[in-house]
């Protein structure tokens, strides 16, 4: 419930006010000011304003949240009434503290239509504010910001429109209050048309009182009729209001005869804070909180001076300006106020797990739900976004104002290939005419101006070097895409903009904003803000266009799929439980549900430790960009996809013979096997042949007439470091496999042999060998950079995850070449093995599939042949699809329990997996190298990794319940 002044009889508060002292008394009404990042000798003058002058409550300023927390025990136990404890907390405690949530400026959310949103972010922020054991928040700022050259509110107020402005204030003071912790509306009587900064100097507001009465008034008005608890009085000189050039701080006839009595407001008023030159430039302290207290205010903030300030308000009691009983009175509303927030039953502050609960996964969820919500598409011309074709596309990315890269840039790089470029925002003649030529081979650039300022002093940033920069590089053949990192009113300063393809207004620079645009560009998320405020003729308030989303993956938290926000503890149990027991060295996970990425993460390092390869060197840890040897997922991810591709070009099927498909085989014992048995693995084929025993000697060393040391056009095919294979291999191993016996009895039995074949056939059928096919119709499609072959040949082999250290064949650790022996002999290039990738760019492909062929707006594999490959083909004797695995009888084997029929996937010996449960809509990728140093680990399937997480996956998806955040309605 709101707050209620009628508190101030209660029992509590009589029983408090019979211990305090009259100068105690005068002594509450003061709030000083705290920080936690300052030295010892500060802390401890705070403790003496607690212990000797017993002030009511303190305003906490920079720090962090454990050091602060220590703070407040320390100071909540030296005081004799238990503090009132307050944050500026305009966008939550990160807003002042270091490593906690910081929600989006209100501006940012100032075009948002989903004002719901905004309730539940107030909850949120009081929820983390009782969690530091704070009890008030200086916010929101309910300021109607209808002067673009306003230097101390702007990016801080929801925009200019009142009824807009109203309803986003009250969802935010509503979700705090409803939470327990006192919103305070500011700053009154309406800041948002000044063009000074009240920290610097008296801002002077020219406006008629009926202009104040219907535009700034409005806000306060509203919010008071639906029980806001708190106000802040704003340092301004109203002609209109008070006459005298009073600052409206130490107004009465604002204060008191407009707040208080005009507009019948008993909640709690609260000055700005008492330091600014836009109330001590005239009257100095002491003087200042004087005249507050007699204008009205309940509570002094960050009183420059408090001994002098009670000394003063002392004797002008004692000269009878200022009546005891008023003191009394404003004395028992701060005590009402103490019992309303629970300060009646103080507990002091657990330390215990404080990071973990201020950054909780809805915490996170919510930040980044509210970034979506914001970022605003200004111009598309000819419906340039989302980005399609992405195979047509030369991608650079130029980021003007910073020489890191930046989060925006790596988003687009999750999403296609791409270069990155930098500008300095005061670039030379001669840097932009380089980078102009640099520019040039691309036919988009996406173009993100960084770096920008607040201040209308300051041009907001923009320097006339990024607008000849934009000049220079817009309207030219390429495609230009300019997104805006900073303050919305900084469009006004940039030119050039309506000659650009597409603009994107991101209002800020937080890492939130900037992977969101990139989503946005690609169509993870389609763009649906609006401006808060009118920038210029060809931006007014309300501008914004909107884009589809959902085309392409997108990223943020399980909460954002409707699932349960267990689910990375439950994984990271899983898998660091699995590097403990030394089944695997490293690994990552990604998650996705309805095209959400909700889970990508990596665990552990690329070796063991105490691994042999290791000796004297630490392993590398493990990142989201490292690629792995997929092994046997190669044959879902690059054969199988291949041929349904050649399926949908009426050049195979699976009821064609192996003799149709091979003519090597014709006239052998595989010429009658039908496609079809061969896929689910019932052709009685070998499971696998090892070819390379052929070709070594019986002391284990390479014949040498097989292999070189160098590569030559004799001896082109890689099979390892310093070993190279002669050209003949494909034809003998293809020989070999003709030439294999096919098994006694008939049944399943997994088979490496006929994927080893596709290739061949994949390049007789199209004209290109494998790797072409596939980048050419999948992988550059999708965006998916990292999936091929032979990866050393486009990656440093630092981002590359070694596999097993192969003492029987090559004698070497493995590490960029393919792990398994029969595609190292065809040069690393097979249809069973040899893709390597890393779990985003697969996720593109898996997800592909999940959408029934389609990704990117592009239709790349026809519904229909990707429905005949998913399902069972002879079930229940024979599980398999075509290519594709299903759910065996034995969960553990390769699904889990609560996988469904309908799912399938993947299992590569080298530790990688890849399972689609349609029924939830869910998408589960793991990488590991569980044969690193040995393959004779096998410990993941005896711990049942894999399907452990699938498993807690589709229980996060399927135990969310009906609460989201999205349901969160307030009610009055």
């Amino acid at each position: 419930m709101p707050f209620a002044p009628q508190l101030a009889s209660s029992h509590w508060v009589d029983s408090v006010m019979k211990t305090l002292t009259p100068d105690q008394r005068v002594a509450q009404l003061f709030m000083v000011a705290a920080y936690s990042n300052r030295k010892r000798i500060d802390e401890d003058s705070v403790s003496t304003l607690v212990q000797q002058y017993g002030v009511g409550g303190l305003i906490f300023f920079q720090g962090g949240p454990v050091r602060q927390s220590k703070l407040v025990n320390r100071y909540q136990s030296q005081a004799k009434v238990p503090l009132l404890v307050a944050m500026d907390g305009e966008w939550g405690v990160g807003m002042r503290l270091d490593s906690t949530t910081r929600f989006p400026y209100q501006m940012s959310m100032g075009g948002i239509r989903d004002n719901q949103l905004l309730y539940t972010m107030g909850q949120e922020i009081a929820r983390q504010f009782k969690r530091l054991g704070m009890h008030v928040n200086f916010a929101p700022v309910v300021d109607v910001n209808n002067n673009a050259n306003n230097p101390v509110i702007g990016f801080r107020s929801w925009g200019e429109n009142r009824e807009n402005v109203t309803e986003k204030s009250y969802q935010y003071m509503k979700g705090m209050q409803d939470a327990g912790v006192l919103a305070v509306a500011k700053h009154f009587p309406g800041h948002g048309d000044t063009d000074t900064d009240s920290h610097l100097a008296l801002p002077l507001i020219r406006v008629d009182q009926r202009r104040i009465d219907t535009l700034e008034l409005f806000p306060f008005r509203s919010l008071m009729r639906r029980g806001l608890g708190g106000v802040m009085i704003a340092h301004l000189n109203i002609p209109a209001l008070d006459s005298t050039g009073m600052p409206s701080t130490l107004s009465k006839p604002i204060v008191t005869g407009l707040l208080k009595q005009k507009l019948g407001f008993e909640g709690m008023v609260f000055t700005d804070a008492m330091n600014m030159k836009g109330v001590i430039s005239k009257y100095p302290p002491g003087d200042a909180d004087v005249r507050a207290i007699l204008a009205g205010n309940d509570i002094l903030e960050f009183s420059r001076n408090i001994p002098l300030a009670l000394r003063m308000v002392r004797e002008a009691i004692n000269k009878g300006l200022i009546n005891q009983e008023e003191i009394d009175t404003r004395c028992r509303k701060v005590l009402a106020l103490k019992q309303w927030a629970g300060l009646n039953h103080y507990k002091p502050i657990n330390l215990k797990n404080l990071y973990q609960d201020l950054n909780t996964p809805h915490a996170n969820y919510l930040t980044r739900r509210l970034s979506e919500l914001s970022v605003t598409l200004l111009r598309n011309q000819n419906k340039l976004l989302p980005l399609q074709r992405l195979d047509t596309l030369r991608l650079a990315t130029l980021t003007i104002g910073t020489k890191d890269t930046t989060f925006f840039q790596r988003m687009v790089a999750d999403y296609a290939p791409v270069q990155h470029f930098w500008l300095p925002a005061t670039a030379s003649l001669n840097e932009l005419t380089a980078m102009r030529e640099t520019l040039k081979p691309y036919n988009t650039v996406l173009i993100g101006v960084n770096n920008l300022g607040s201040l209308p002093a300051t041009n907001f940033g923009v320097t006339p070097e990024v607008n000849v920069m934009l000049h220079e590089l817009v309207g030219q053949k390429q495609k230009m895409i300019v997104s805006v990192f900073g303050n919305a009113y900084s469009l006004s300063r940039i030119r050039d903009l309506d000659r650009a393809d597409a603009v994107l207004l991101a209002y800020q620079e937080s890492q939130n904003a900037q992977e969101v645009t990139a989503e946005i560009i690609f169509g993870g998320l389609g763009a649906t803000g609006k401006l808060p405020v009118t920038v210029s003729s060809r931006y007014p308030i309300g501008a914004g266009l909107t884009t589809q989303g959902g085309i392409r993956l997108a990223y943020s938290y399980p909460e954002a799929a409707r699932m349960n926000n267990n689910l990375e503890a439950r994984v990271d149990s899983i898998v660091n439980g699995a590097i403990a027991a030394k089944a695997l060295p490293g690994a990552e996970v990604l998650i996705a549900r309805k095209g959400v990425v909700v889970l990508r993460k990596s665990y552990g390092t690329h070796s063991f430790a105490d691994a042999p390869a290791q000796a004297g060197k630490s392993s590398r840890p493990v990142r989201n960009t490292d690629i792995y040897d997929l092994a046997s997922v190669t044959k879902v991810s690059a054969a199988l996809p291949s041929l349904m591709k050649l399926q949908d070009e009426g050049k195979f099927n699976p009821d064609m013979t192996m003799g149709q498909v091979f003519p090597e085989f014709k006239g052998t014992n595989k010429n009658d096997l039908k496609l079809r048995d061969v896929l689910t693995h019932q052709a009685r084929l070998k499971a696998w042949i090892p070819f390379w025993q052929n070709y070594v000697k019986k002391d284990g060393t390479l014949r040498h007439r097989f292999f070189h040391a160098d590569s030559s056009r004799r001896y082109p095919l890689p099979v390892a470091r310093n070993i190279w294979a002669r050209k003949d291999f494909p034809a003998r191993i293809h020989k070999a496999i003709g030439g294999s016996p096919l098994n006694d009895k008939p049944g399943y039995v997994y088979s490496d042999l006929s994927f080893i074949m596709y290739p061949a056939f994949v390049q007789a059928a199209s004209g290109q060998t494998i790797d072409q096919f596939a980048q050419q119709n999948f992988y550059k499609p999708l965006g998916a950079t990292t999936l091929g072959y032979n990866p050393t040949r486009r990656f440093p082999l630092a981002r590359i995850v070694p596999t097993e250290y192969d003492s029987l064949f090559r004698k070497q650790q493995l590490h960029g070449t393919v792990h398994d022996e029969g595609a190292a002999l065809l040069g690393g290039l097979s249809g069973h093995a040899g893709l390597f990738a890393d779990a985003n760019d697969l996720a593109k492909l898996v997800q592909m599939y999940a959408w029934n062929g389609r990704y990117g707006g592009q239709q790349l594999i026809k519904p229909e042949t990707l429905a005949e490959y998913e399902r069972c083909q002879f079930c229940p004797d024979n599980r398999r699809g075509l290519g594709f695995d299903r759910p065996a009888t034995n969960p553990a084997v390769n699904a889990s329990k609560n996988a469904s029929q309908s799912s399938f996937g993947h299992t590569g010996f080298t530790g990688t997996y890849w399972w689609v449960e349609p029924k939830e809509d869910l998408v589960v990728i793991f990488l590991s190298n569980r044969v690193n140093p040995t393959r004779r680990n096998n410990k993941i399937s005896s711990l049942n990794v894999r399907t452990n997480i699938l498993q807690v996956a589709i229980e996060a998806a399927q135990k969310v319940g009906k609460a989201s955040v999205e349901s969160a309605v307030p009610k009055e």
